[in-house]
């Protein structure tokens, strides 16, 4: 309930700020809300808008949906060996050292989030500490740690941000030219409706594809941080146990494992067979 709470807030805030910025950038630029013109803007500033809202927005989201305790003196030898390993390969990787955090959670999982390279959050979850073993464990903060430093989060709102702009403006046009002559209001907003699932559906295949392919280029990272055996010892431990992802949102593409879907297109994590096998196996 707290996560639903939270959820609706943040997009209810986000909705308001962005229709004050288009309140106030319509009359500026002379544009009428009528207009291809002023239809484009209206769908580049709640599709990019929302996108990069959100992603300034989400550290401080995504420690508040899990609850997460972010280490700032360690209290014991496993949280100075967490920030030790993540400062070291922080380094390694040539970004600034992440806020590193534990959240309280059964499922063996971790993740990356963050609006830039210098100023990131990873956190991991207290199923994860105890069911890897250090090296194991190691390999998945490299994982997460390369997840930062290869932009990721900022690539993935960015390719989200074009395509909702599109999705958004190619739904209502098609709209407009199916309700021209009719002017009715209700069928014009069913249409939009419609056309808008569709154009998504269609969206969310090329950002799912984006994210399996850089969840390999992570998974390579994590092994070149940590050490391939380990990056294979972590994706096989998970493979044993897995289970579905419990985190939301954005968070579930950044995070270790990922969600179960009817198809691979609509999966934000390859299957992890795959993925071990593109480890031990990286000149294919």
């Amino acid at each position: 309930m707290k996560r639903a709470l939270l959820f609706v807030a943040t997009n209810l805030a986000v909705m308001l700020i962005l229709s004050i910025v288009l309140s106030i950038l319509m009359p500026v630029l002379g544009l009428s809300s009528s207009s291809n013109a002023g239809l484009l803007l209206f769908s580049a500033v709640f599709g990019m808008g929302g996108s990069f809202i959100s992603l300034l927005m989400s550290k401080a989201v995504a420690k508040r949906s899990v609850g997460a305790y972010v280490i700032e003196r360690p209290r014991n030898n496993q949280e100075s060996w967490l920030v030790s390993t993540v400062q070291a390969q922080a380094e390694r990787a040539g970004i600034g050292m992440p806020e590193v955090a534990i959240y309280d959670s059964p499922e063996i999982n971790a993740f990356a989030t963050g609006a830039n390279r210098n100023n990131a959050l990873v956190a991991v979850s207290t199923g994860l500490l105890r069911q890897l073993s250090a090296d194991e464990a190691e390999a998945v903060l490299g994982h997460e740690v390369s997840h930062v430093a290869n932009g990721d989060m900022v690539t993935l709102s960015l390719m989200q941000g074009v395509l909702n702009t599109f999705v958004f403006f190619f739904a209502r046009l098609v709209a407009q030219m199916m309700n021209r002559g009719n002017n009715n209001a209700f069928v014009y907003f069913t249409t939009v409706m419609i056309f808008q699932a569709v154009f998504g559906v269609l969206a969310s295949i090329i950002v799912m594809g984006f994210s399996r392919y850089r969840e390999y280029r992570a998974d390579a990272g994590g092994a070149n941080l940590a050490g391939r055996e380990k990056m294979i010892a972590a994706l096989q431990k998970l493979q044993a146990g897995h289970g579905e992802s419990q985190l939301e949102g954005q968070l579930t593409a950044f995070g270790i494992s990922g969600k179960r879907a009817a198809a691979e297109l609509f999966m934000s994590h390859p299957p992890l067979e795959k993925r071990i096998a593109a480890l031990q196996n990286p000149d294919r």
